[in-house]
């Protein structure tokens, strides 16, 4: 049953699917118009099919899909994929075919039906006008002429001139008749006669029996009778001459390949190299950028907890507040009524004698403050005392007042005193901001100092030795001369030396060399040590 089935998809059938059995066993008849039908169908479709073949093949070509393929070129393509179909010279013939085809107008075209019939009318294409004449000629003849028709018509219309032979040239090749042996040619098995002298010595112009006249390798031809030539002999006395100009030549070409692949890798080399800077720089921009967004976090890290505290103040002051009016509230007013009596009075004017005259022990404090938070214990005591004057119109608890403050014992000069310490937390909050950013510079210090001069010494006093170390030397860099020479600060300028972070002094100039004594060499047996200037820098507080 699988072999029946089989059987007749691969027999062929006409338009009305009638199978046709070639089977000589088979017992049905055969009609001859059936047969006749299916023949002539056959022989249409590959006809059509060729036509078709040559659209797609162009349209390989033009759109450049053979690429997608693997292929560099399109004839690569022909010669790989269709070596068995006659490879890229039987696409060329389809495509000159084509040409011969689309140049007639659209009644003479049906009189082409095969693309074998174009080769003789393929020399005509460049004038249409005796195109269609021989077209026309052979058309009238037969209604489906034949390739030998168009190339006779092709000869009435266009008649081909002889050229005439050398006899006296021996070198000359000519023969009555040669048979084209070779498969891949499309005139393989087709005789034909030699009528010109061979333009070169490796070909023959050979004139076959339909009047088109090929230029035919030697190779592809069969010649008993005619010894063509392989290659050119040349005298003796030029064979070595040629063979030294080869191989020169061929030395050449290695240099030049060699030079060529060097070069290649040179320039490979270089752009390397730029890329692996250009990403090293890229890198470096990063990790600045990096850093100085985690300082600002860690600025704005340090705000919020300032704030915190602060709501979490805000927040206890409030709920005492609360507490106050609530008690007031408790015990209205009418209460307190003639509470305050004279002897009461009396108790209480003693209790603040007491504490004016413990105020004015407070004097102590100013020559030996605590030792914890000095100066802002000193300073909440004397605004507490100046307060408290204020209130009492107490002429000792503003003396005192004005000691612990540093002012004179007058209300206007306390209170201008009172002021200047209020801006002190925060004057010391934002130098120190300063002083930690990284390479700080004496300019971005005094840009924020100077709005604090007239309290320098009140936050130079909170500032830590490791600070005022760092402000002396940024200011002693500042003014520093150009030229390291005696007394100046410096460092070893190698950053590979560990001397580089160090600090040392210059005690002595020997004019083309220095003498440094360096800080960390003082326990050491070797405390100086010889640099010439450009091996040192001016120190610089890390």
């Amino acid at each position: 049953m699988v072999n029946q089935t089989i059987s007749n998809l691969l027999a062929p059938c006409t338009e009305d699917n009638t199978v046709i059995d070639y089977n000589p066993g088979t017992t049905s008849l055969l009609d001859y118009g059936v047969v006749n039908t299916s023949i002539q169908e056959t022989f249409t479709a590959i006809d059509r099919f060729e036509w078709q073949a040559s659209d797609e093949l162009r349209l390989m070509r033009d759109k450049g899909y053979y690429e997608d393929g693997g292929h560099k070129s399109f004839e690569a393509y022909c010669e790989s994929e269709l070596t068995k179909h006659g490879g890229y010279r039987r696409v060329k013939d389809l495509f000159a075919a084509k040409r011969v085809v689309d140049t007639l107008p659209e009644e003479l075209r049906p009189h082409i039906t095969k693309p074998s019939q174009t080769r003789s009318l393929l020399r005509l294409v460049k004038t249409p006008d005796k195109l269609e004449q021989a077209v026309a000629i052979a058309a009238k003849e037969k209604p489906f002429p034949t390739a030998a028709d168009f190339a006779k018509a092709v000869q009435q219309v266009a008649p081909t001139k002889k050229r005439a032979t050398k006899g006296e040239n021996p070198k000359t090749q000519l023969c009555n008749s040669v048979t084209v042996l070779s498969p891949e040619h499309p005139r393989y098995g087709e005789s034909g006669v030699i009528e010109a002298d061979a333009p070169n010595r490796w070909q023959q112009i050979v004139t076959f029996p339909d009047g088109e006249r090929l230029l035919v390798n030697n190779a592809d031809l069969d010649a008993p009778s005619v010894p063509f030539p392989r290659e050119q002999n040349y005298p003796p006395e030029y064979t070595e001459a040629i063979a030294q100009i080869k191989e020169q030549h061929q030395q050449e070409l290695e240099r030049l390949s060699n030079e060529l692949r060097i070069g290649l890798k040179s320039e490979a080399s270089d752009r390397a190299e730029e890329q692996a800077k250009e990403q090293i720089q890229s890198l470096q921009n990063l990790y600045k950028h990096q850093k100085e967004q985690n300082i600002q976090l860690q600025q704005r890290l340090d705000e919020m907890e300032g704030l915190r505290k602060l709501e979490i103040e805000n927040q206890q002051l409030h709920q005492r507040i609360q507490e106050l009016e609530h008690a007031v509230e408790e015990r209205p007013s009418q209460q307190w009524g003639n509470t305050m009596t004279q002897q009461a009075s009396k108790a209480l004017n003693k209790q603040v004698k007491q504490a004016l005259e413990k105020t004015i022990d407070l004097r102590s404090l100013a020559h030996e403050p605590p030792k914890e938070n000095a100066q802002e214990c000193l300073r909440l005591m004397g605004m507490a005392l100046k307060n408290l004057a204020s209130a009492m119109n107490n002429a000792q608890a503003l003396e005192a007042a004005a000691i612990i403050l540093g002012s004179e014992p007058t209300p206007t000069a306390i209170a201008y005193r009172a002021e200047q310490l209020e801006m002190l937390p925060q004057a010391v909050s934002e130098i120190r901001a300063v002083l930690a950013k990284p390479r700080c510079t004496w300019q971005e210090f005094w840009d924020v100092a100077q709005e604090y001069e007239v309290i320098k010494q009140d936050y130079w006093a909170e500032l830590t030795t490791q600070e005022t170390d760092l402000i002396t030397a940024l200011q002693n860099a500042s003014s520093q001369p150009d030229t390291i020479g005696v007394g100046s600060i410096v460092s070893h300028a190698d950053p590979y030396r560990t001397l580089y972070v160090e600090r040392g002094e210059v005690v002595e100039d020997l004019g083309e060399e220095l003498v440094v004594a360096w800080d960390c060499w003082k326990e050491q047996s070797k405390k100086t040590d010889r640099y010439f200037r450009d091996e040192l820098r001016f120190w610089q507080p890390q």
